[in-house]
């Protein structure tokens, strides 16, 4: 629970706890050579941004391995996508839009006792807000689900997969550890025709889930524990798939399933993280054991880390279920649909994923390397407007006095009978912008001193200010810029009356040294 509640208070990038997480200053200078490469020009000829994986992919199409590309985006449907997935979505479309080629949307589909209808409309929904489209490229791992089981079959028959009855716990005694080689089950030695025969069991349901499995028989010493003759089939006789319905009883794993699925579309680059990494031998047995056409070549980069925002699928799912988030679109989650929520644009996630990079080197991404994408992003187009979200009344009084007038500020707290005095100087512009311009009348520059008055038994408890000179039912429209560097925008209509709204924040009567708003006795703000 205490680890929840520490996962609850991280997501959506909130600095729950004050130790620094490991951050990578080479992923902003990264980011910013890459913004500086890509603007850069060096006697009219612009400097290429690239990576290891596009380098690999240019050099096959160079060289003629391959005439054009071919990747996948495979999730598997248990969960919502979160900004981690966004890199993977933007590599693997990104690199195939860029060279001409094309993207399968895939879903590998082969537990579906953790897949619902609900994670497949999302993960679609997700990547189309990101701006791809895989056109008639739609796909399942289910689709293939014959054709796994035929080629299982025909592992069987030439003695490379095996039944195991062993128990699971069995299994993981067998298996060794990574200091001590595994051992053969009692079980490896079967015959073919009993191989075929209890797969067949398996098949149909004759079996109990969890009795048997079916495994490839590689190498029980390998120092890669991956390649200890994996399970490549398990029994789920009463699951029921989002896709095929019932019509299975036994399930391929997601190495043996991915790995043919690749091969069955034709895909050229198999982009993934580096964890699974130590799956790539795996994923090369599964393609060289098997008469698939194709031999796709599997490239690992580093995942997309944030600080202090968390990624696991399976605890962002543990949030949702046990009531800490607000569901997986809660502005707090780091899901693709929490940040669409939240107003994070998709092509600030573009942006974001280009600034930090595709490499192999571990990364922990500061959370306002995001912002700052976000920024950029909203700033060419977004008009400009001021909002005032938690508002404390103001209206203006000018009392006689000579030029400048100076007023006295008072304030009545909690409808005590003491006031205190508090000095307040402030210079009023005609838009609100600069600090010298004409008051009212437009006649000479004004200092005004605000007279401020607590009401606590309003609901708002509004600080206000009256200019009794100016009449109570005129308002005069003040022009602002609807965006500064782009003028061909056109002007806003700010309206000028008795009453402003300021924020309750920009007030404190008892502040610190360094709070530049309405404060205490003698102190200056300008508006």
């Amino acid at each position: 629970m205490r680890a929840v509640r520490c996962a609850a208070l991280a997501v959506g990038g909130v600095h729950s706890h004050p130790m620094r997480a490991r951050t990578l200053a080479t992923a902003r200078a990264a980011s910013r050579r890459a913004l500086c490469a890509k603007a850069a020009t060096t006697d009219e000829k612009t400097v290429e941004v690239t990576n290891f994986v596009r380098n690999i992919i240019k050099n096959d199409l160079a060289s003629g391995k391959h005439e054009s590309i071919v990747t996948r985006f495979p999730p598997e449907p248990n969960g919502y996508l979160h900004i981690g997935h966004a890199k993977s979505i933007c590599v693997n479309f990104g690199l195939a839009e860029e060279f001409g080629g094309t993207t399968y949307m895939r879903f590998d589909d082969t537990n579906p006792e953790k897949e619902e209808r609900e994670y497949i409309d999302a993960i679609l929904a997700d990547v189309k807000w990101l701006g791809f489209d895989w056109k008639e490229k739609l796909t399942h791992a289910s689709d293939y689900f014959d054709t796994f089981h035929e080629y299982a079959m025909l592992l069987i028959k030439e003695g490379k997969a095996y039944v195991d009855s062993l128990t699971p716990d069995e299994m993981r005694e067998y298996r060794g550890t990574l200091t001590e080689p595994g051992k053969d089950s009692p079980y490896r030695t079967r015959s073919v025709e009993e191989n075929l025969q209890l797969f067949q069991k398996m098949t149909s349901g004759e079996m109990e889930d969890g009795s048997a499995v079916l495994r490839l028989k590689i190498d029980m010493a390998s120092p890669n524990m991956n390649m200890r003759d994996p399970a490549i089939y398990r029994i789920k006789r009463d699951a029921e798939h989002p896709q095929t319905g019932t019509k299975w009883k036994v399930y391929p794993m997601y190495d043996y399933a991915h790995a043919l699925t690749d091969a069955l579309e034709g895909i050229t680059h198999s982009l993934c993280t580096t964890e699974f990494e130590a799956h790539r031998p795996l994923y090369d047995w599964v393609v060289e054991n098997t008469p698939v056409q194709c031999t796709p070549r599997q490239i690992e980069f580093s995942r997309l880390n944030l600080q202090y925002t968390v990624l696991s699928k399976r605890k962002l799912i543990q949030l949702v279920r046990e009531g800490h988030v607000h569901g997986w679109d809660d502005p707090r989650m780091p899901t693709l649909v929490g940040l669409r929520r939240r107003g994070m644009p998709p092509e600030a996630l573009r942006l974001f994923v280009e600034r930090t990079g595709v490499s192999k080197a571990e990364n922990n991404i500061d959370y306002s390397v995001l912002e700052d994408c976000a920024r950029a992003t909203l700033d060419s187009d977004a008009p400009r407007v001021m909002a005032v979200i938690d508002p404390l009344k103001v209206w203006f009084r000018q009392l006689q006095g000579a030029n400048p007038i100076a007023l006295l500020a008072t304030v009545c707290k909690g409808g005590t009978t003491g006031r205190s005095e508090l000095r307040f100087t402030c210079m009023w512009a005609k838009a609100m912008f600069s600090t010298q311009c004409t008051f009212l009348d437009r006649s000479a520059p004004a200092r005004v001193c605000l007279y401020v008055e607590l009401l606590p038994r309003l609901p708002l408890a509004y600080v206000q200010v009256t200019v009794t000179s100016w009449p109570e039912d005129k308002v005069e429209m003040l022009e602002g810029a609807v965006h500064p560097k782009r003028p061909e925008l056109g002007k806003r209509q700010v309206p000028f009356s008795r009453t402003l709204l300021i924020e309750r924040s920009d007030f404190e009567e008892d502040a610190p040294s360094k709070f530049f708003r309405f404060k205490g006795v003698g102190s200056k703000v300008r508006p």
